[in-house]
């Protein structure tokens, strides 16, 4: 069974793999945590990475509900403000299942 962290190992090799730059990992804040900030491009984007070995608990996307949502935006308008950026960015989901890594580009719920 893999730790949250292989996930996000597997999830950074995939990102450098198609060109994005890793700028942090596990980035605290009262809010909660982000998973990966990454560059791609000129786009700044927050990643979420959920994991599974199989679907026998259902997919992982699934445990990315509308609270985490809010929570990773809430992180990232922080982290912005602590870097003095003011530009715009994405959220990206990725579920690594298996040796799989699915890529959800600028998700989000509507409110």
């Amino acid at each position: 069974m893999r730790r949250g962290s292989e996930y996000e190992d597997l999830a950074c090799g995939y990102l450098e793999d198609i060109g994005y730059s890793i700028l942090a990992r596990n980035y605290h804040c009262g809010f909660g945590e982000i998973d990966i900030i990454a560059q791609d491009g000129e786009t700044l984007v927050f990643v979420e990475v959920k994991g599974g070995a199989d679907l026998e608990f259902g997919h992982p996307a699934e445990r990315f509900t509308p609270k985490k949502f809010d929570m990773v935006l809430s992180c990232a308008y922080k982290f912005m403000e602590e870097m003095g950026l003011d530009r715009e960015f994405r959220i990206d989901l990725l579920v690594v299942l298996g040796k799989n890594v699915e890529h959800y580009k600028n998700v989000g719920y509507e409110l």
